[in-house]
């Protein structure tokens, strides 16, 4: 017990000089120990480190997760060690949603299959997106995460370790240069004595010398103890700078690491980005097998004498179903003689104006060719309706 009281007193000694010798640099009272340039540049170097870090973490952090009440839901979870719900992300749930209506819209129309193929892709974009945030996360976030939580906070555990440490040797300098000014100011030897008799004259030369003996002892104890602490704190100070000095010039090794942390993060987009440029070139080969109706807006062209023209249009990618072999002899034949032949429809289409006619897929109609039209168009005849109709949404029959 008595151990643990002493040993109180002496810190509180110790917090009370610092904080003493704190106050009196910040007044201009006490002089300060400079650290080296060296050692300011590494400590000016990891703290922006460190700032840059937390900067690029955040940015990261949104952009893996845009949204913000799902960013802090799922800290609260790594902060309560337990694992956040799976949940599908924005990709997915359009994907479903498509799904979803392709099915209800018929999976055997043209709409309907195109519909479900579209959500098939965006769910697969949806697992290379969670694959790319999880990659990202394990090999990007955490190590970054790592540095700002655990050697960063070594490091300021440190650098505040050589605050103190700094503290306890200018207060010791302090110390030991008020002790050398008392010292200098001890009790001269040749003091008056007062007037009386000898014997009271011999007391008081006598009382003098000794008091002036035990003055100087007294004071030249302070300044060696003084001079002990200084060495002592010196001793101290300088060791506790070599530790901040190489904790400090492991930032190096932390860029190095970050880099490759980069490295792997770029790896990651540009897998994500190929695989996403993949699924939508094999959805566009795939759709190019499905003729689209486009709106009158998108299809009409206005000519020179102000008549609109529709024309249709397919992906570059996309084969002409209804053009090739003895379909597109057929279509030829048509075009350059006059006459009429049967003509199955292929896929549905709806009329973008009151020139064209609406189809049905597999219905059979007839189909003639019109002196100046557009070669990419054909008037179909069903009944009594008539209209233009596109020459690829059309199998000739013999």
């Amino acid at each position: 017990m008595d151990f643990n009281v002493k040993r109180l007193a002496a810190d509180a000694g110790t917090l009370f000089s610092r904080a003493v010798q704190f106050t009196e640099e910040k007044f201009g009272q006490a002089e300060k120990t400079e650290l080296d340039a060296h050692l300011e540049n590494l400590l000016t170097r990891a703290e922006c480190t460190k700032q840059w870090t937390e900067k690029i973490l955040k940015q990261t952090e949104v952009l893996l997760q845009p949204n913000p009440n799902v960013r802090i839901e799922e800290f609260f979870y790594e902060k309560l060690d337990k694992k956040a719900p799976t949940r599908m992300n924005n990709h997915e749930l359009l994907g479903q949603s498509m799904i979803d209506s392709g099915n209800d819209s018929g999976p055997g129309t043209a709409y309907g299959n195109a519909l479900i193929k579209c959500g098939e892709t965006e769910k697969q974009i949806g697992g290379a997106e969670r694959e790319f945030i999880q990659s990202s996360a394990i090999n990007f976030l955490t190590p970054f995460r790592n540095f700002l939580e655990g050697d960063f906070k070594t490091i300021l555990k440190e650098r505040k370790l050589l605050q103190n440490k700094r503290l306890d040797l200018d207060a010791a300098k302090t110390k030991l240069k008020k002790a050398k000014m008392a010292d200098a100011r001890a009790l001269p030897l040749g003091s008056t004595p007062p007037p009386g008799d000898a014997g009271y004259v011999a007391n008081f030369s006598f009382m003098v010398n000794f008091l002036h003996v035990k003055w100087l002892k007294m004071w030249a104890e302070e300044v060696t103890k003084a001079e002990q602490d200084l060495k002592m704190t010196q001793s101290e100070f300088d060791r506790q700078a070599e530790i901040t000095r190489l904790l400090l010039e492991g930032i190096s090794s932390t860029h190095a690491h970050h880099l490759r942390c980069l490295n792997d993060f770029v790896e990651a987009q540009m897998t994500y980005y190929a695989q996403c440029y993949q699924y939508m070139v094999d959805l566009q080969k795939q759709l190019g097998n499905f003729p689209s109706a486009f709106s009158s807006n998108n299809n009409q062209s206005t000519a020179s004498g102000g008549a609109s023209v529709s024309v249709p249009i397919l992906p570059l990618s996309a084969p002409l179903p209804s053009t090739t072999g003895n379909a597109s002899s057929g279509f030829t034949e048509l075009q350059n003689f006059s006459g009429s032949r049967k003509a199955r429809v292929l896929y549905d289409y709806d009329a973008a104006g009151s020139n064209e006619l609406s189809l049905l897929a597999d219905e059979v109609i007839m189909v003639s060719s019109v002196p100046g039209m557009d070669s990419d168009w054909l008037m179909g005849e069903r009944g009594t309706q008539k209209g233009k109709v596109p020459i690829t949404y059309l199998e000739l029959l013999n």
